[in-house]
């Protein structure tokens, strides 16, 4: 069953416009949601948190909309970003009794075994804490609700990676039951490789791919060559040619490899290469953009 279904969605400012974003996600994944820096990444998860309102098109979290029970669909959702959002000057047990008075279903108990299990103080200021120690809190506080999706904006940024491997692992904590989802925006896309289920790619509002991140590896291959060995035929087919010290690397289709020739090497790609190559396409005045 799907925890999140966003249908044509459409949010347009003055100088922005988000354009007909739809997937689902279903119960027990992590969705990888990708792009450059406005895209329109932080709109779409501000729309699902609501935030802001959609211009056209509906979500539902857990099978209703934000507009048939407010606050219902708000406590299915628990929100971490880039930002940290608490008063500087508070304690942890300051945030303790806030959430306590605020949320239904905030555990006290579970709140203060995750601060306990990783060292938060009680009584340091929180404007005192590391950027690792302030993630944590933040997912203390979120995981101490009977949430169902957990949605994440770039909350990754700017963590050594020993704290980055004990957040990917919460995330796949989190899902275990199969009851609950995760979606996460990040510019660390090795992040995605190691826990994504799903990617979602947009650009300019835009959205370009769309799929399991197992068939988006399989799907694509990083080719490399010399240029002189591109055929007219093949050219059509490379997506974002770059070129280097030694020829060129590009995107294909792995339902063309037949365009190959002998002289060119390819390998599994990342998902970092399909989107660096997809946005140097998009980029390139006069050609067609591929999309979905």
């Amino acid at each position: 069953m799907e925890l999140l279904e966003v249908r044509g969605v459409s949010k347009h400012y003055k100088d922005f416009s988000l354009e007909n974003i739809n997937f689902v996600l279903p119960k027990g994944y992590i969705m990888g949601y990708v792009g450059q820096n406005g895209a329109g990444k932080t709109t779409t998860l501000n729309l699902i948190t609501n935030l802001c309102k959609c211009t056209e098109g509906e979500i539902y979290v857990d099978g209703i909309t934000c507009r048939e029970d407010e606050v219902r669909y708000k406590e299915c959702i628990g929100y971490i970003g880039d930002a940290f959002y608490y008063p500087p000057n508070f304690t942890v047990k300051n945030i303790c009794g806030i959430l306590k008075n605020f949320y239904t279903t905030f555990s006290v108990e579970k709140f203060n075994e995750l601060t306990h299990k990783w060292k938060l103080s009680d009584k340091m200021k929180v404007q005192d804490f590391s950027r690792g120690m302030r993630v944590k809190l933040m997912f203390a506080a979120v995981l101490s609700r009977d949430t169902k999706l957990l949605v994440l904006d770039e909350a990754t940024n700017g963590l050594d990676p020993v704290v980055r491997a004990e957040v990917l692992q919460l995330l796949q904590d989190y899902i275990a039951d199969g009851e609950r989802s995760v979606i996460f925006s990040t510019h660390i896309l090795s992040d995605l490789e190691q826990i994504a289920d799903y990617i979602y790619f947009i650009d300019e509002g835009k959205p370009i791919l769309y799929d399991t991140k197992d068939e988006l590896l399989e799907n694509y291959l990083l080719v490399k060559g010399e240029r002189r060995a591109v055929t007219p035929q093949l050219a059509k087919e490379l997506i974002g040619i770059a070129d280097n010290a030694y020829g060129f690397e590009a995107i294909l289709g792995s339902d063309k490899a037949a365009l190959l020739t002998r002289e060119m090497h390819f390998e599994k790609p990342t998902i970092d290469e399909i989107v660096i190559h997809y946005i140097k396409d998009r980029n390139e005045p006069g050609k067609e953009s591929q999309a979905i």
